[in-house]
């Protein structure tokens, strides 16, 4: 599931090719992936000019020239592509937006969707997401505030989308890695060093994995930054790898139903 660095990656280079532009066509081909009849929701959206784009934790937001927004989560599985006819990839398209000879195809939506709202209910869309870890105002001091009295397993709560918005299952695992912390410790366990690490290694692995495009496919022809952190993940589905830092075999676990990946060795 794309996460903060991937989203946060569409989002730049979503402002680059379509903030401003007009959607000329909007082709809807599975009715589930969209919360109205779908005749409503292309009359809403075709014509429309888009404002900018934004991001919300793992999910985006498209600021129409009429008010109203379209919120798309791209949950498991989930991808945008950007380009003509004849460079799309040969997968099936949920719904495809124009721009002229230009489309945007959101692809893989068997779990994900785009959503219309105005802006009054986008906010209670959003209203029960938690910091953003990449934001000016996640400082030190709030993520400690943030950690006191915290109970539960590590790895569970970096996922929390109430705790800290845009984290899933690889950054999580990554965040750990980077701190050198076992993702099955408990929240309540960790010293005060243990958690400014952690708070340093949010930071570092976020902005890091967005530098290099996070792990998702490219986003048009000729894109060379989209996916470049995929090779660059430590642990993350490295099961029976060496770690690169101590040598150890990466551990595979299921933690609360999600697959975890860890050293033992230089993990504590």
């Amino acid at each position: 599931m794309p996460e903060l660095p991937e989203m946060e990656n569409y989002r730049i280079l979503l402002n680059q090719k379509i903030a401003g532009q007009t959607i000329t066509d909007v082709q809807i081909n599975r009715a589930k992936s969209v919360n109205v009849e779908p005749d409503e929701f292309i009359n809403n959206v075709s014509r429309q000019k888009v404002v900018t784009v934004e991001r919300r934790a793992k999910q985006l937001l498209f600021h129409l020239e009429n008010g109203y927004l379209l919120l798309l989560h791209l949950m498991l599985g989930g991808r945008m592509f950007f380009g003509t006819t004849e460079e799309k990839p040969d997968r099936t398209i949920q719904i495809q937006f124009s721009f002229g000879e230009q489309n945007l195809y959101f692809i893989g939506l068997r779990l994900g969707y785009l959503h219309l709202y105005d802006k009054t209910c986008i906010q209670k869309e959003l209203s029960d997401l938690g910091p953003e870890p990449l934001g000016q105002e996640f400082t030190e001091d709030v993520f400690i505030k943030l950690m006191e009295k915290r109970r539960g397993r590590l790895k569970s709560k970096l996922v929390d989308q109430q705790f800290l918005s845009g984290i899933g299952n690889c950054y999580s695992d990554e965040i750990c890695f980077h701190a050198r912390i076992l993702p099955m410790r408990e929240m309540n366990e960790l010293n005060q060093h243990e958690v400014i690490q952690l708070y340093q290694s949010i930071r570092f692995v976020l902005q890091d994995a967005l530098k290099h495009g996070g792990y998702m496919e490219p986003f048009f022809q000729g894109d060379t930054l989209t996916g470049g952190y995929d090779s660059l993940c430590k642990v993350y589905d490295r099961e029976g790898e060496t770690c690169v830092r101590c040598g150890v075999a990466i551990i595979k676990e299921i933690i609360s139903s999600r697959k975890t990946f860890y050293c033992t060795g230089c993990q504590s």
